[in-house]
């Protein structure tokens, strides 16, 4: 299972560097995903992952804590309610990706809100 692991890790590595850059895809939790792939298969790239710049405290939060500190979760929120209303005003015409938009951003938001917010 080791090498599923380390694959995996990589691939959620890789695709949350790529989310630091496209608005769409969260990098946090795909770090945290790496992170918890990479605690399975790797040291050195758990390591590395919990050492991240910006991200890497906010990982070390979640795994040790299953924290989401209030700045992180005000940020998301706007962030997921600003993001959504853009695609959903731009798909106006197809009732179908409203909804679905609309049930993804609420789930997600739900989730995030009700997250501790400091540890215990």
């Amino acid at each position: 299972m080791k090498p599923i692991f380390l694959i995996l890790g990589f691939i959620s590595f890789g695709l949350g560097s790529i989310g630091i850059f496209l608005p769409l895809l969260p990098s946090t939790p795909l770090y945290i995903l790496a992170a918890y792939f990479f605690s399975k298969s790797s040291p050195k790239m758990h390591q590395k992952v919990l050492n991240l710049p910006i991200v890497g405290e906010l990982v070390k939060e979640w795994n040790e804590h299953k924290v989401i500190n209030p700045k992180a979760k005000i940020l998301s929120v706007i962030m997921i309610v600003l993001l959504m209303g853009i695609s959903i005003y731009f798909k106006r015409s197809n009732l179908l990706v409203i909804i679905l938009l609309t049930v993804i951003g609420v789930s997600v938001i739900s989730f995030i809100v009700t997250r501790k917010s400091y540890r215990v």
